[in-house]
Formats: C-alpha cells, structure tokens, sequence
C-alpha cells in the first residue's frame, strides 16, 4: 500500500476503484494541493474529488481520466501479464 512518505511507483496496476482513489489522494498531497484546489483546476466540485479519493465506482469517466490527465497521469490499457509476443 502506498505511503505518504514514499512517492508513487511510475506504473501502478489498477483493480478497483478504491485503488485509484488511494493513488489519487497520494499524488494530490504529493503535489500541495487541498481537494478544494484539484477541484477547482478541474472544474469540478469538491464532492467529485472526494468521491474520487474515496474509491466511489459510479464516477463518471472522462471525468476521471480528466483529473488523472491535469495531475500528470495517464492510463494505459494492456493484457495483463506484461509483454508478451513481441508487444
């Protein structure tokens, strides 16, 4: 589980959305920014950010991946199991 103390890996495997809100806060605080802050260069509301953080799985997805991409993250998508078969 990522600590406060430690920055994140450069690739985190995501399974659950609890997950991602977890990386999600870790990153924020990594950066100084308050929820409020991340909300307000988001342009969403405070609510979303915290639902976010929270691990809630309803969120809406460009909405996600929007704050993912303002906070410096991207998502990519692979089988799991790495690189296989010249991939």
């Amino acid at each position: 589980m990522p600590t406060y103390n430690s920055p994140a890996p450069l690739a985190t495997p995501i399974r659950h959305s609890e997950e991602l809100g977890k990386l999600v806060r870790q990153l924020r605080a990594e950066q100084g920014l308050l929820q409020i802050d991340l909300a307000g260069l988001a342009g969403t509301g405070n609510r979303f950010i915290v639902d976010l953080e929270r691990g809630k799985p309803t969120l809406q997805l460009q909405k996600v991946l929007d704050v993912l991409d303002l906070m410096g993250l991207e998502v990519v998508v692979r089988r799991k199991g790495g690189n296989r078969h010249g991939e």
